[in-house]
């Protein structure tokens, strides 16, 4: 099988994302190397609008190359690739890219830790998780730059999952931190370069996904090769983030750093609306997979193990006990603000 990364490298890597203008280049130009997590078709989506906007505006005074999975490095050597300086800029959760601190199993999908993509964004800048990840970051040489929510997560799979029996065994490409909550439940985590998943779906090595959302699914092309989606979800909303090497971004001047944070903010904006608007769109209307549901009843079974978990997780280190508390007084505060905050 020949995988756009193969391809490219065939062709030395020479297809990377474009500038929507491509401006006059100078000798004194700025010139930043960026990988995200995402593979071209969702990166057109979660990352290429905002690198486009920044290389407009920014002009010959810096311009920002961006590649997509695993074109320079496997997503899970980002962080240390980061780290080194080999790549400037990173767009990815913690858990993904192997970061080597503290909070690292808090980003992708920490299981129920949010119900709504706002949610990321409050427990982050209005209940300190902002400032709990830039002292991790800090401690390693790598700016944390901004925190935004993407999808939630739901299992797209070939056979109908309607109770908890049926994910026993089921072959399943998820998150770090996902699949260890999931395996007490039978589900068998499996890691894959986010290239191959959709043939490894249709080959068997695959039962299927418990990656993204909806949206995602048809994006991507997985929804051409599942059958079913599971409305019941493990998370409300997968938590990413912009990262930069630390002498990178000292380097930058003022005005160039709030640029590439106020991009940020469009692409943390972009998604929801994108996501939030395609979840509803798709179930509604998408013609490709038929909607599955684990009875409320039985599904709380799942909600009560990442209680466990969670406290499993606190034990773990005094910073990881004071972010689960952050979670914990969150979703309390939500849940006693009742209705649209929480129901039930």
């Amino acid at each position: 099988m020949t995988t756009r990364r193969k391809f490219l490298a065939a062709a030395g890597a020479g297809a990377v994302a474009a500038p929507l203008a491509t401006p006059a280049i100078a000798a004194t130009t700025i010139k930043w190397r960026m990988q995200t997590y995402a593979g071209a078709a969702l990166g057109e989506h979660v990352i290429k609008p905002a690198v486009d906007m920044f290389n407009k505006i920014a002009g010959d005074r810096m311009q920002i190359e961006l590649f997509y999975a695993d074109q320079l490095v496997p997503t899970g050597e980002l962080f240390r690739a980061m780290q080194r300086g080999t790549i400037d800029a990173v767009q990815s959760d913690d858990d993904s890219m192997a970061s080597p601190t503290e909070v690292t199993v808090f980003g992708g999908y920490f299981p129920f830790g949010s119900r709504y993509s706002l949610d990321v964004p409050v427990l982050f800048n209005q209940y300190g998780l902002n400032e709990i990840w830039d002292e991790e970051y800090s401690k390693v040489g790598v700016k944390h730059i901004s925190a935004g929510a993407w999808d939630p997560c739901h299992f797209a799979t070939k056979d109908p999952i309607r109770s908890l029996a049926d994910l026993k065994g089921k072959r399943v490409f998820t998150f770090p931190t996902a699949g260890r909550f999931l395996s007490q439940f039978g589900v068998v985590p499996v890691t894959l370069p986010w290239e191959d998943i959709e043939v490894a779906v249709q080959t068997g090595e695959l039962d299927g996904i418990a990656w993204s959302g909806i949206t995602e699914d048809y994006t991507v092309g997985w929804a051409d090769v599942t059958n079913y989606f599971l409305t019941n979800n493990i998370s409300g909303a997968w938590a990413g983030s912009f990262f930069a090497n630390m002498d990178r971004w000292n380097e930058l001047p003022e005005d160039m750093q709030t640029l590439f944070r106020a991009c940020c903010d469009q692409s943390h904006y972009y998604r929801q609306w994108w996501y939030w608007g395609g979840e509803a769109s798709l179930r509604v209307n998408g013609p490709k997979m038929e909607l599955t549901s684990i009875p409320d009843e039985e599904w709380k079974t799942v909600e009560d193990a990442a209680v466990k978990f969670w406290d499993e997780i606190a034990a773990e280190s005094p910073t990881k006990a004071k972010v689960v508390e952050i979670f914990k007084k969150y979703n309390s505060d939500m849940q006693a603000a009742g209705r649209p905050y929480r129901y039930g």
